[in-house]
């Protein structure tokens, strides 16, 4: 499998190079230049494979023959060792619970795939060039991705997070391990560590001093394996011989947009919706046919606090960069912290289910999408809701038990480097 950028001014690489790149020398994302259909047979037995043959049977065509079928299938033993189970909250709504991973969000298996692949492929150079995976978070990425790397053989990880703008057990989970990890504390907001990664990915003083990659959701690594989510999805729900619907609550658009390419490799998903916070560039776009980025707004649902989200460019080009194809298949609302609130009470009160503020918006969406159509709708819980103890309804937060995945790094000491600038970084990067 060969890959270019969406930029077209740059060679088309291996995965393996756009995977120890990240991104591609002219500023653009890798993109596949093949994306082949399953075939039929393939969803007809689905209900008889297991979670692994599913996952290796979605990525194999985009890994090719740089990491042999038993290498693979060991990888995505390891990366898919929990659960993803369908919550049956309404006749035909359902939840997808992403996160029974070792941080509790969505991101834990793009980040140990990608790990691994880095892994494998350190394993197999004989000249092996040490890796900086250089990060950006607004909330749970951080986390998944000093989990996933750490100990990982020739690779450092550098986390930048916006300072006061995660939750404090997010926060922890990314400055609490040590080892290879490092986190940076940055002034200002989630785009401003974005783009700071971006530059440094940029910049030639880098050049012969360290090799960055980016473990954001840019990173095809990280990206694809997301698509697996939507397959498990489908086995469970298969039976119901109804029109598939998913509720994605989007940030920087990574994971909506890998539930497209499981659309395009042939999974039956009728309709996307996407579902977010004041940060509403997409919904808003999606209504005007004006595309326009913003200044991020702090929210409850804070990793969606994302103004201009990396990965659409990737959705426009799933779709032919076609404003009338994407808002066939693409639904968007917005929705206040009030709002979201009163959802997460709702969801309590009347299911006894609780909801983190991100999976409460998928919920709200896919109820406002469902007033019009009649489907069978699944919304994505992405991270549990003991992450946002601050910010949920005192009552609910008050029954809730800490899991031990939490209970393991509440004590630990948080360190992290304080930055306002990215001459900072790159001086400390440098350094």
């Amino acid at each position: 499998m060969k890959y270019f950028s969406l930029n077209h001014n740059a060679p088309d690489v291996s995965f393996q190079e756009a995977v120890v790149r990240g991104l591609a020398p002219d500023k653009g994302l890798y993109f596949p230049k093949e994306i082949n259909k399953l075939p039929d047979s393939f969803f007809n037995d689905i209900e008889s494979l297991d979670n692994v043959s599913i996952a290796y049977e979605a990525i194999k065509q985009f890994v090719g023959d740089e990491i042999p079928e038993t290498d693979l299938k060991a990888i995505l033993t390891d990366v898919l060792n929990f659960d993803f189970p369908v919550v049956e909250i309404d006749d035909n709504i359902a939840s997808l619970e992403l996160y029974h991973g070792p941080t509790m969000a969505f991101k834990d298996v793009g980040a140990r795939f990608m790990a691994r692949c880095l892994g494998y492929f350190n394993k197999q150079n004989n000249t092996k060039q040490d890796v900086t995976v250089l990060v950006a978070t607004s909330g749970d990425t951080g986390g998944a991705v000093a989990s996933g790397f750490l100990g990982v053989d020739g690779v450092e990880v550098v986390i930048l997070y916006p300072s006061g703008k995660v939750s404090d057990i997010q926060e922890r989970q990314l400055t609490t391990l040590g080892q290879n990890i490092t986190a940076f504390e940055v002034e200002g907001v989630f785009d401003d560590c974005q783009d700071m990664v971006k530059r440094a990915f940029l910049d030639e003083d880098f050049k012969g001093k360290r090799s960055l990659t980016s473990a954001n959701s840019i990173n095809i690594a990280r990206w694809l394996p997301q698509m697996f989510y939507y397959f498990f999805a489908y086995k469970v729900l298969k039976h119901k011989n109804e029109k598939l619907v998913f509720s994605v609550p989007s940030g920087n658009y990574g994971n909506i947009c890998a539930g497209m390419m499981a659309q395009k490799l042939g999974l039956p998903i009728e309709h996307f919706i996407t579902g977010t916070n004041a940060n509403a560039v997409v919904p808003e776009y999606l209504e005007t046919g004006n595309y326009t980025t913003k200044s991020s707004v702090q929210t409850i649902s804070n990793a969606m606090d994302v103004g201009a989200p990396s990965n659409f460019i990737r959705i426009e080009e799933l779709h032919h960069h076609s404003f009338e194809k994407l808002k066939a298949n693409l639904s968007g609302y917005s929705y206040s912290d009030s709002e979201t609130l009163d959802a997460i009470n709702h969801l309590k009160e009347k299911y006894n289910y609780v909801a983190d503020p991100h999976g409460a918006i998928g919920y709200m969406a896919l109820k406002d999408y469902l007033n019009k159509k009649i489907a069978q709708g699944v919304f994505l819980e992405t991270a549990h809701p003991i992450k946002f103890l601050p910010v949920m309804p005192k009552a609910i937060a008050d029954e809730m038990s800490i899991p031990p995945q939490i209970e393991a790094i509440l004590h630990l000491e948080k360190k992290r480097i304080l930055i306002s600038n990215y001459e900072q970084l790159k001086q400390q990067l440098l350094n």
